[in-house]
């Protein structure tokens, strides 16, 4: 099932420099790390899962290594998907850094509607994988209530924009899988349109480092879905 596009609907614009300001600065991507969905077997998205207690010891370690790479001087801003999972991950960091996080909805990994806190199972019984041509973007996966990935992008790309017309030299954005690519595909000024296939590697408790240098301007993507600060 795919669903069709609205005549004269406008995507969001990339955040590129032009559009935001162009500056010397880092994000750090953390996906946040084992929550009670993984080890329950029931699906995310929504679902307002807490951390594990392995999760919560897995916090700490993404809260050490970003204390260690970031200078004390440096402005920083932590932001954060407003998920319970999210949230106690961004608590944590933000109190290795002395930083209060801030709380965006539109970070929330993508809701299955229906399908969210069943069991898993329940979900791949109904699930409708998207086509490998087509609109993969606005294609419905079947489930009541879902977003489909053009909803989660249009808000990610929005939450992009607004976050990198900060003046700070670290960002941190704290998020969920799903969500951490269109995050990434959003610095890259990747067109919305064309982010129907993009899909990175990043588990949970991952950091991916993005690096925009002073001189000339270029978005980097140094690190994708770093889990060696963890004790896997």
């Amino acid at each position: 099932m795919t669903t069709v596009k609205t005549p004269g609907e406008v995507s969001p614009p990339a955040p590129i420099p032009g559009r935001v300001p162009a500056c010397e600065r880092r994000v750090s991507v953390v996906t946040h790390p084992e929550a009670t969905h993984h080890v329950d077997h029931v699906v995310g998205g929504h679902f307002d899962s807490a951390l594990t207690p392995r999760g919560e010891r897995h916090a700490l370690m993404i809260a050490a290594a970003l204390r260690e790479r970031i200078d004390e001087t440096a402005h920083v801003t932590v932001a954060t998907s407003d998920l319970r999972r999210t949230r106690r991950t961004a608590e944590v960091i933000g109190q290795a850094l002395s930083v209060e996080p801030a709380l965006d909805p539109r970070l929330r990994e993508k809701s299955y509607g229906e399908a969210g806190g069943r069991p898993q199972s329940w979900l791949d019984a109904r699930f409708v994988p998207p086509p490998a041509v087509g609109d993969r973007l606005r294609h419905h996966e079947g489930l009541d209530g879902a977003e489909t990935r053009w909803d989660v992008a249009q808000r990610v790309y929005s939450a992009m924009t607004d976050l990198l017309a900060l003046p700070v030299d670290e960002l941190v954005i704290v998020t969920h899988g799903g969500t951490a690519g269109l995050v990434i595909a959003a610095w890259i000024g990747m067109p919305i349109e064309a982010a129907g296939h993009v899909a990175f590697p990043v588990p949970s408790g991952s950091i991916t480092t993005l690096r925009e240098d002073g001189y000339f301007h270029n978005r980097a993507v140094v690190t994708v879905g770093d889990t060696r600060h963890l004790d896997i």
